[in-house]
């Protein structure tokens, strides 16, 4: 098995060298995390056939799809659509002006799950002032490319310069999850009874769900620092989440409903009875994990400092990177064998090029 590794590694070495940057990803970096398991296993998928669909974008943050349109909202203030090669930018009219600080503005997008009739969407904005950070979810309509708010679901959520979470998806169990950053403010997430540092979950109407671990509370789950991925095993309901650690020790957490993930009190392997230790994390070095998705037993993390795609297959425990070739990622999203991708190199923190950011489409083969 050894000898197949290294002989797969060489492979993928001399066809990076012979080919064009942008026609296949790297695999590289293959490790073992939190386990050691009995056998070395090959890493399930290798990426090539690059597409770019859309160029230009403004800090992209989120991507949604119905049919052929893309939505990929802008952290400036816009949705984009894109279809059939072409893309739009287009208006969002929103009853609390949205706030472009330090990391906050137009966040997460979820499409309502019967999008095709009533044009209802989910967003996670920022607002207020940057003396007074705050972050509300709220329903936006779409109507003859423009959108415009509805109601809104829950305001007044804490946040900050860093640290606003704002990663919105719709769950197998048809519910509306949020990711919420500890705002700066790192013991609130050690508090159960406050948002910030938790991920929320709550019916498409904004009400509490029945069945939630604390009553009449959004919260879902706690002790997390900025949490900015989410995604499920939709065939056993297993949910994962994405966060942003100290510097390092970035986590890859399961989550269960109810339960404490440790910040701030704990990170890595170390957590004290009681709190959750995470699937996989960065250790010593720093990928700053945004957007997840799942795919057959492997969640594919975008990474923004990390500069990379990168897999983890969850039987085995190993990891390794899929895609480092278009600098910062935010946000991914899968339909079949196709995983599409939005760069963050607009954002201060990267180095753009001329066609920054886009929106790229990448096919996956299994190994």
């Amino acid at each position: 098995m050894k000898k197949k590794i290294i002989i797969s590694v060489i492979t993928c070495l001399l066809l990076t060298a012979c080919t064009q940057g942008n026609q296949s990803g790297n695999r590289n970096e293959t490790k073992e995390t939190n386990a050691a398991p009995d056998e070395v296993q090959e890493l399930k998928f290798s990426a090539s056939k690059k597409e770019m669909l859309a160029t230009e974008l403004q800090v992209p943050w989120a991507i949604s799809k119905n049919e052929d349109q893309f939505f990929v909202t802008e952290r400036t203030g816009h949705i984009v659509k894109v279809e059939d090669g072409d893309m739009k930018r287009e208006e969002v009219t929103l009853n609390e002006p949205i706030l472009v600080y330090g990391e906050g503005g137009l966040l997460g997008m979820a499409l309502h799950p019967e999008f095709e009739k009533n044009g209802l969407a989910f967003i996670y904005h920022t607002y207020g002032t940057e003396q007074a950070v705050k972050n509300r979810i709220v329903v936006i309509k779409y109507d003859q490319d423009k959108w415009t708010e509805q109601k809104v679901l829950l305001d007044e959520i804490e946040g900050a310069i860093f640290h606003n979470g704002g990663r919105l998806k719709i769950g197998p169990d048809n519910k509306l999850y949020a990711t919420i950053g500890d705002a700066n403010k790192p013991d609130l997430a050690q508090n159960s009874e406050t948002l910030p540092g938790s991920i929320i979950r709550m019916n498409l109407d904004g009400t509490v769900p029945s069945d939630n671990p604390y009553p009449d509370s959004y919260i879902y789950s706690f002790g997390h620092r900025n949490p900015q991925g989410l995604t499920w095993n939709e065939e056993t309901g297993e949910m994962y989440a994405s966060e942003h650690g100290p510097s390092a020790f970035d986590e890859i957490n399961q989550i269960e409903k109810g339960k404490n993930y440790g910040w701030p009190r704990a990170t890595g392997d170390e957590h004290p009875e009681g709190m959750v230790a995470p699937l996989f994390h960065s250790g010593s070095e720093t990928w700053a994990p945004s957007g997840l998705i799942f795919k057959d037993g492997v969640l594919l993390v975008a990474s923004l400092r990390g500069e990379m795609i990168r897999e983890f297959e969850l039987r085995f425990k190993k990891q390794a990177t899929l895609w480092d070739q278009n600098g910062r990622i935010r946000d991914v999203f899968i339909e079949g064998n196709n995983l599409y991708f939005i760069t963050n190199n607009t954002d201060g923190r990267g180095t753009p090029g001329p066609d920054d950011d886009q929106l790229i489409m990448v096919e996956l083969d299994s190994e």
